[in-house]
C-alpha cells in the first residue's frame, strides 16, 4: 500500500505542513461575518499563500487528473487539521464535491467555463439542492423536490426555493437541480444571477463556511439548454456521482479537525494539574483520550475502506451510508470528550475545540442525517433477505 500511497504521502506531508505553519496562526482572524463565517478576503489571501506554497488545490494533478479516493482520503485528512485548512488549500465542500461531479461528466465547455476558476481557487461553488422543510421540500429526500423548470426555446425557466445552500452568498458558480416532467435535471450558472436572490442566511450552529447556508428564491431564472449537465431527467444519476465521495470526504475532513482537537485536549491534560497529579495521570481523563485514539483509528479505516470500494467504480451507496454513520458519530464522541477532558477552557473559544463540536454535531446532519442513513441500510438488508429467502 505504501508504494501506491507513496504520491498522496508527499502531498499530504506538504498539506500538513503548510496548514500547521500557515493556516493555524489565521485561525484568531478577526476577518468574520456576523454569523461567525470566514470571510472572502481572508480565504483569498489563505489561497494566495498556499498556491505560492503549491498545495492549492491538491487532490486534483496539474495535468487535469484527480488522487484515486483512497489518496484523497489522506490529502483531505491533512486539510482538515484546522477548520481554515479546506478553504485555504481548496479542498472545502461543496466546491470539491462539485469540482468532481464537473471533472467526471462535465462537457468540454462546462469545464472550460465552470471548473477551471474552482480548480483554481479563484471562485467558490454552491450546489442548490435542499428546499425548505415547512414547505414540503427536498431534503434526505430528494423525491420531494418542488423547484420546476420548464423548456422555453433554447433556454430552460426555472422557479422554487432552496434552503440551507451552503456559500450562496459569495458564489460565483451554481449547480441547480430542479425537476422538469422528464425527472430531475441539473444545470450550471454563473453567480450572481439577478433571478436567484438570497432572501434569509441563518445562524447555524457551525460557521466554518464562507457564505453560510442561505435560503434563496429562484425566480424565472433562464438558463441556456447548453449548460444542463448531461440530458433532462438524468439529474439524481448526476447527484450519485457526486454523493457518495462528497459524503466520504466530509469524513476526511472532520477527522482532521478531530485528530487536532485531540491534540489540544492532550496537551491541556498534560500540563493542567489537579489533585495532586496531571489530568492525564487521572483514570477517568485518561481513559478519554485512549478511546479518542481508538475512535480515531476506526474512522480512519472506515474511511479507507470505503475510498477502495469507490476505487473500484462502484458507486458505494452502501458503503458511503455505513462510513458517513461510523465516522460522524465516532467524531461526535471524540470532540465530546475532547471539550469534557477541557473543562471550562474547552467550553471557550481560546482554542478551537469548542468549534470542532459544534460542527462535529452539525456534520451528523448534513449528508443525511445518521437516521436517515440507517433507514436505507435496512432496507437493503430487507431486499436482500427477500430475494435469499424468495419473498
Amino acid at each position: 500500500m505504501k508504494m501506491t500511497m507513496q504520491r498522496a504521502l508527499e502531498i499530504g506531508a506538504r498539506v500538513e505542513a503548510f496548514v500547521r505553519d500557515v493556516v493555524i496562526p489565521y485561525e484568531t482572524d478577526p476577518r468574520r461575518d456576523n454569523h461567525g463565517a470566514p470571510l472572502d478576503d481572508l480565504v483569498m489571501e489563505m489561497r494566495e499563500k498556499a498556491r505560492a506554497a503549491g498545495v492549492l488545490t491538491p487532490h486534483v494533478l496539474p495535468d487535469g487528473g484527480h488522487l484515486t479516493q483512497l489518496e484523497t482520503a489522506y490529502v483531505l485528512q491533512k486539510s482538515g487539521l484546522s477548520p481554515l485548512g479546506p478553504l485555504a488549500v481548496n479542498t472545502m465542500a461543496p466546491d470539491e464535491g462539485n469540482m468532481y461531479l464537473l471533472g467526471k461528466v462535465g462537457s468540454p465547455e462546462i469545464k472550460e467555463r465552470f471548473l477551471k476558476p474552482l480548480v483554481e481557487g479563484r471562485a467558490r461553488s454552491a450546489f442548490f439542492m435542499t428546499e425548505p422543510a415547512l414547505e414540503g421540500g427536498a431534503g434526505s429526500d430528494p423525491s420531494m423536490m418542488q423547484t420546476t423548470c420548464k423548456l422555453d426555446g433554447n433556454h430552460w425557466v426555472i422557479n422554487g426555493r432552496k434552503a440551507f445552500i451552503t456559500g450562496a452568498e459569495g458564489a460565483k458558480v451554481g449547480i441547480v437541480m430542479a425537476k422538469a416532467d422528464e425527472g430531475a435535471c441539473m444545470f450550471l450558472v454563473d453567480l450572481p444571477n439577478p433571478a436567484i436572490r438570497i432572501e434569509h442566511v441563518p445562524n447555524t450552529i457551525d460557521n466554518s463556511m464562507p457564505g453560510g447556508h442561505a435560503t434563496v428564491v429562484i425566480d424565472n431564472l433562464r438558463v441556456p439548454a447548453d449548460q444542463m449537465l448531461g440530458e433532462a431527467g438524468e439529474g439524481f444519476k448526476y447527484a450519485q456521482i457526486r454523493l457518495s465521495p462528497a459524503r466520504l470526504s466530509h469524513c476526511m475532513r472532520w477527522h482532521g479537525c478531530c485528530q487536532r482537537a485531540h491534540e489540544i485536549a492532550t496537551d491541556y491534560a498534560n500540563r493542567r494539574h489537579a489533585f495532586g497529579k496531571a489530568l492525564i495521570d487521572h483514570e477517568g481523563v485518561g481513559f478519554m483520550l485512549a478511546e479518542n485514539l481508538i475512535d480515531l483509528k476506526q474512522a480512519e479505516l472506515m474511511i479507507q475502506w470505503c475510498a477502495q470500494v469507490l476505487d473500484t467504480g462502484s458507486l458505494g451507496t452502501a458503503e458511503s451510508s455505513m462510513a458517513k454513520v461510523a465516522v460522524s458519530e465516532a467524531l461526535m464522541r471524540i470532540a465530546d470528550r475532547c471539550v469534557q477532558v477541557m473543562g471550562g477552557r474547552g467550553v471557550t473559544d481560546h482554542t478551537i475545540v469548542e468549534q470542532v463540536f459544534r460542527e462535529v454535531r452539525a456534520f451528523r446532519i448534513y449528508d443525511g442525517p445518521t437516521e436517515v442513513h440507517k433507514w436505507s441500510l435496512a432496507k437493503k438488508i430487507k431486499r436482500e433477505w427477500k430475494a435469499e429467502n424468495g419473498g
